[in-house]
């Protein structure tokens, strides 16, 4: 079984994999509607994530997290995230969606970085193996690849159908 930091730190990295994809496609990006398409994409996406981490990871650190001041610092950096995301949504300007979006972009980066390097370490010291190992457990179970929001809420039915992989009958 996984323990819950190496989940968290999986999605990490699948996240900015799709970061990565997102900064190469906003120069092709022609229309206002294409760029909050993109946010939403990714909101619904953290969203799930931000959840996980909350309920399952940062919930149980709370205390410790709380003396270090990082939990106050983590609620800040998920504020100043989902801020830039639902502006970039919201915008009406090309130019400002593209902006906030990448602004958001660039914060997760830190912040994922951050957690990684200061708050991981922490839980993996407080905690015995079995424990991380269970909450990893229930991260898997628990987890959408899709999100709260969810890509194929952003797409739409027809996408959704279209992003399901095919299975061969026979």
């Amino acid at each position: 079984m996984r323990r819950i930091t190496d989940v968290l730190t999986t999605e990490h990295t699948l996240f900015c994999i799709l970061f990565d994809e997102i900064d190469r496609l906003l120069p092709e990006v022609r229309t206002v509607d294409e760029v909050r398409l993109l946010s939403r994409l990714v909101e619904g996406v953290l969203s799930h994530h931000a959840d996980l981490e909350q309920n399952l990871a940062f919930a149980a650190l709370d205390h410790a997290l709380a003396e270090k001041g990082e939990l106050k610092r983590l609620h800040q950096e998920h504020d100043e995230i989902d801020a830039c995301l639902r502006d970039a949504a919201l915008a009406t300007e090309s130019t400002k969606a593209v902006r906030l979006l990448k602004a958001g972009l660039r914060a997760s980066r830190v912040h994922f970085r951050r957690e990684e390097e200061s708050v991981f370490p922490l839980f993996e010291k407080l905690f015995a193996p079995a424990s991380l190992e269970t909450l990893g457990g229930g991260a898997v179970s628990s987890a959408s690849p899709l999100g709260s929001h969810s890509v194929a809420n952003a797409l739409g039915e027809r996408s959704r159908n279209a992003l399901r992989p095919t299975v061969p009958q026979g």
